[in-house]
């Protein structure tokens, strides 16, 4: 058995190299990779290194948290999984014991271990990892390990969905139809809304958009977007409106598409100040923000299972895992061509 890990020597250069052999802890499986998703966040940290920088240095930076792939070992106390289970991971570990965690919302930890950032910054884009027990999930028997990479992403949209109230009946507008947007119009679609209307400026993201159940698009270089918006909503705006893209632009518009008492779902990461014109939102309108998700592993793992939540079509491309300075080139490159890309693990020579 060998390991390998890719790693970002430095900001636009990974490099494969030599890595030891995990060992699972008491508690932990020790899983064989065989997909990783390549997320918007390994794009920026391939870029312009990771979000959070390392206080040190000297750090090793990976990348890589959507994965999936097949328990080769397990740890003494592990009762749930044995060596051969297809199974995916939650990448983000909690302390299990501040009041966010108690709560329930284990998402906004402030000490949460997740992949490829602070505190370890170890990625997935290896041959082997070991991972929590409670933080892995077995994977159906009719789902694949790429479906199963693609879990995470997934869950970022039901989660997004679910807290907005996405249900029959609510008019929803997705400002951006990356993989985060087309994961959101797939988490409300699951939970029953029907009138959704998806805004990107990428042809390629738009049709995946039809695709996948928007009842409208707009393309957002050729139209008015807000305009556009009333035109298919109504005049009195859309119940909920998800900005999905991380752009200061739609952020802005946002506000002039919601109606009053709805809601503003931030799902984005926005760079930098975004001016609010509360003059337009001043009719009880909420803002909120969403942050990765909790307790929905389960049923995003049901949704994509059952067929009610299409993953597997929004891969556009595939890389093997010699090639992974290539994919992220391309990603950093190739936006309008790529909607989702995933690298698949092969066996270290």
């Amino acid at each position: 058995m060998k390991n390998t890990e890719a790693i970002l020597v430095v900001p636009g250069t990974m490099e494969i190299k030599d890595a030891p052999v995990p060992v699972p802890k008491d508690d932990e499986i020790m899983l064989k990779v065989e997909y990783v998703g390549i997320c918007g966040s390994d794009v920026h940290g391939f870029e312009s290194g990771p979000f959070i920088p390392p206080k040190d240095p000297n750090q090793k930076i990976g990348l890589g948290h959507e994965c999936a792939g097949t328990v080769v070992q397990v740890g003494s106390k592990v009762t749930k999984f044995k060596p051969g289970d297809r199974v995916n991971i939650e990448p983000g570990v909690p302390c299990g014991k501040c009041k966010y965690c108690l709560e329930g919302h284990y998402n906004i930890c402030p000490d949460v271990d997740f992949m490829a950032t602070q505190p370890n910054y170890r990625g997935a884009l290896t041959n082997y990892l070991c991972h929590p027990e409670n933080f892995t999930y077995k994977l159906p028997e009719n789902m694949s390990t790429m479906e199963g990479a693609l879990v995470e992403p997934a869950a970022v949209g039901m989660h997004a969905a679910m807290e907005g109230g996405a249900r029959l009946g609510k008019k929803i507008v997705i400002l951006g139809a990356g993989c985060i947007g087309l994961m959101t119009l797939q988490g409300c679609k699951s939970l029953g809304a029907t009138d959704i209307v998806v805004v990107d400026v990428m042809p390629k993201r738009l049709e995946m958009a039809k695709e996948l159940g928007a009842s409208a698009v707009i393309n957002g270089m050729e139209e008015d977007t807000i305009s556009r918006c009333k035109e298919l909503v109504g005049e009195l705006g859309a119940d909920i409106v998800f900005e999905t893209a991380g752009s200061q632009i739609t952020a802005k518009q946002a506000p002039q598409i919601v109606a009053r008492g709805g809601r503003i779902m931030i799902v984005g990461t926005i760079p930098g100040e975004v001016p609010i014109d509360f003059l337009k939102i001043n009719r009880e309108v909420t803002i909120q923000t969403v942050f990765r998700y909790a307790n929905n592993y389960p049923m995003t793992i049901d949704a994509i299972a059952s067929g009610k939540f299409d993953v597997k079509s929004m891969v556009t491309h595939v890389y093997d895992y010699q090639d992974v300075q290539k994919a992220f080139e391309e990603s950093v490159h190739c936006k309008k061509d790529i909607i989702k890309g995933v690298i698949k693990i092969e066996d270290a020579e």
